[in-house]
């Protein structure tokens, strides 16, 4: 599970609050969206979890662990973490890109190649056919199969997703949607993700959270957010309008 509570943080000697003591909380195998304008502060947030950024002032809970309670390397360490384009190392195979955190953390052989081809079984990229190709051989989609497999490799509580699938084309993205999904349902991680696109959030998210100026202007289901709109604001958002 992943909770937060009065999260905040303040950058500029304490003259801008990029997140502004947010608190929300995500059960056992729930997927999250966080959605808002450019600068709302949602991927700051995903960055205070995974310690990347520390808060200024909270608390973030993650598997029934208190951040304050472990090191911030082993703490990233026990978080899968997903970033837009995949981030895969253009010098290393399939295999290598999946099995890094293994190999770093000097696990069994037997137990990396295992858990490799499982791992690419489960996002249908067989071991065989693609484990020794290189990066720049695979389609955007295939990548970001392979960074999802990277970020499930240690077999992690939570996962975090900063804009997984926002510089897929549409058709790859519907896709790549379904098979989340379905993949979710096989693995049952918590799972928060960070997204500009409304549509994706309401076909991902269980637990949908608008931001907006730093604050959590809106929390709940998709059908909250089309029936029970809080103010204008979330109306014009999930209308997909201008904001200007």
């Amino acid at each position: 599970m992943i909770k937060v509570e009065n999260l905040t943080k303040v950058f500029d000697n304490g003259n801008t609050k990029a997140v502004d003591s947010i608190s929300f909380n995500l059960e056992q195998g729930e997927i999250g969206c966080i959605i808002g304008t450019s600068g709302c502060g949602k991927t700051t947030t995903l960055k205070m979890i995974n310690r990347l950024i520390e808060p200024s002032a909270g608390q973030i809970w993650v598997g029934g662990k208190e951040f304050n309670s472990v090191d911030p390397v082993v703490w990233r360490r026990k978080i899968g973490y997903v970033i837009q384009k995949a981030g895969l190392l253009p010098h290393m195979t399939v295999g290598q890109n999946i099995s890094l955190l293994s190999s770093i953390l000097k696990r069994d052989e037997n137990f990396i190649k295992s858990r490799t081809k499982e791992l690419m079984e489960i996002i249908h990229m067989p071991f065989e056919q693609f484990a020794g190709r290189y990066p720049i051989e695979l389609s955007g989609g295939q990548q970001q199969r392979v960074g999802i497999a990277r970020a499930l490799m240690e077999n992690p509580p939570v996962m975090l997703m900063d804009e997984p699938f926002g510089a897929l084309d549409p058709i790859t993205r519907a896709s790549l949607h379904e098979e989340f999904v379905e993949l979710n349902q096989k693995i049952n991680k918590t799972i928060l993700m960070v997204t500009h696109d409304m549509d994706e959030a309401f076909n991902l998210g269980d637990k949908i959270i608008l931001m907006d100026k730093g604050k959590i202007v809106q929390m709940g289901t998709k059908k909250d957010f089309i029936n029970n709109p809080v103010n204008k604001f979330v109306e014009t958002f999930v209308k997909g309008e201008s904001l200007d």
